[in-house]
């Protein structure tokens, strides 16, 4: 455990996936788009990025739906997604992109102690992800929507996390883990459960997300290196 192996530091790292190591929101609102214009409901741009990006897949139909009007049954929402999961696929096997930096702190952190993702995407997606970053080896365990009765701004993800590292040798796992956001719900969920929250202004401007409870606020994830871990680390009075 390297915070109590003399290291003052962040030795559990838990990432938010989409927004933070990859950017596909992109992709995952033309995926939306195609599977709900049999339907003929469309989703505008700015909707989706002030109103939709922390859903999951189930509750961001919900809520899209029940915007346009069109309040619909758990059968048709599962239905939804079934038909969004496939296009999300194929486009992100064309389309997919990261952020600078991304796969090099997650790799540097994996050397430091676990690295766990939470995230409201489908296991599939994220491992399609991971996968393209080369860093599939380099994480210890994959909270994904599948394991979860809500999404983000709850913090059921951050939660299960927090009970698989209990599990694995991480007692303490609110004082020894840092998670890395992107989302306003998604830092809620991060600190709902208690956790340290480092924010990077990939989705919202930094100052929206100051106005959060984040702990760190950067521009991009490129900037956060060791030596910042290591002062948030002291700061929080570990």
């Amino acid at each position: 455990m390297a915070a109590r192996a003399g290291f003052m530091t962040f030795g559990v790292s838990i990432f938010d996936y989409n927004g933070v190591l990859v950017d596909d929101e992109a992709v995952h609102l033309a995926a939306f788009r195609e599977a709900l214009a049999p339907l003929g409901v469309s989703v505008d741009e700015g909707a989706y990025w002030q109103r939709y990006i922390g859903f999951d897949d189930r509750e961001g139909f919900a809520a899209i739906l029940a915007d346009a009007g069109r309040p619909a049954s758990d059968e048709l929402i599962e239905e939804l997604v079934r038909r969004k999961q496939p296009l999300y696929l194929e486009r992100a096997r064309r389309e997919l992109k990261s952020f600078s930096g991304a796969s090099e702190l997650l790799r540097g952190r994996s050397a430091r102690g676990p690295v766990v993702v939470v995230s409201g995407a489908l296991k599939n997606e994220i491992h399609l992800g991971l996968e393209w970053l080369g860093v599939t080896d380099r994480v210890a365990h994959v909270v994904s929507a599948e394991d979860t009765r809500a999404s983000k701004p709850d913090p059921e993800g951050y939660l299960l996390a927090c009970t698989w590292l209990e599990s694995h040798g991480w007692p303490d796992c609110r004082k020894d883990a840092v998670v890395f956001e992107d989302s306003l719900a998604g830092i809620a969920a991060a600190k709902a459960a208690g956790l340290c929250c480092v924010a990077v202004a990939h989705s919202y401007s930094a100052e929206e997300l100051k106005a959060t409870e984040a702990d760190l606020v950067v521009d991009h994830i490129g900037q956060i290196d060791e030596a910042s871990l290591e002062a948030l680390y002291a700061q929080i009075a570990h």
